[in-house]
């Protein structure tokens, strides 16, 4: 199933944004961020967030995005962002010329974690496949949008019924950068279960 023609709706519209047929594009805004408390001690809700509602309790979205950015944090990638309080996104974060950190944030309850490994600064693209069991979710990362790698399993106490999940794209210092986002696709669950891993 074709994201784009599930009727994404924006929370937080950016200034500059286009979407057509296969693809989504955008300039981001200075100063953009999503972060709770956490360490760091502020709350920054106001990234731009394209996403669709769903009850499936079982299923995977692909995307593929492409970046430019240069400044510190510069970010985009996926979400499910359910409130304030309570959201994820994973994402590869600009640090400077030399590393970028392919990563990705759990907010339950109005705290965030933040989970990275560094990447090279040459990487401009970058694939991610989300995936749901019921309240349980898993994120994992690709080069060619083929080969698929963990980067987390995590639980959402407000995920267990009704989500909301998409894109993202933000600027949290001075940038402001073009992210594009393409292949997005909503497939069976490729999350295989316990079980399932027990048979082989």
């Amino acid at each position: 199933m074709d994201f784009l023609k599930c009727s994404p709706k924006w929370t937080r519209q950016p200034k500059q944004a286009k979407i057509s047929e296969n693809k989504v594009v955008i300039i981001t805004e200075k100063g953009t961020d999503l972060w709770a408390r956490t360490y760091y001690g502020f709350q920054n809700d106001n990234a731009p967030v394209l996403q669709i509602e769903t009850d499936d309790k079982f299923f995977s979205f692909i995307v593929k995005t492409e970046f430019e950015s240069s400044c510190r944090f510069d970010q985009c990638g996926v979400v499910m962002y359910l409130d304030s309080d309570n959201w994820f996104k994973a994402s590869i974060e600009y640090e400077d010329e030399k590393i970028q950190r392919l990563g990705s944030v759990v907010t339950n309850h109005g705290y965030s974690d933040w989970a990275t490994t560094d990447i090279s600064s040459d990487i401009r693209s970058m694939w991610y496949r989300f995936s749901r069991r019921n309240s349980d979710y898993y994120i994992e990362y690709s080069k060619d949008g083929k080969t698929f790698r963990q980067m987390r399993i995590f639980h959402m106490w407000e995920g267990t019924e009704q989500i909301t999940y998409g894109i993202y794209a933000c600027s949290p210092t001075e940038g402001s950068y073009r992210a594009t986002f393409s292949d997005m696709q909503i497939t069976q669950c490729q999350w295989k279960s316990d079980a399932d891993w027990r048979i082989e």
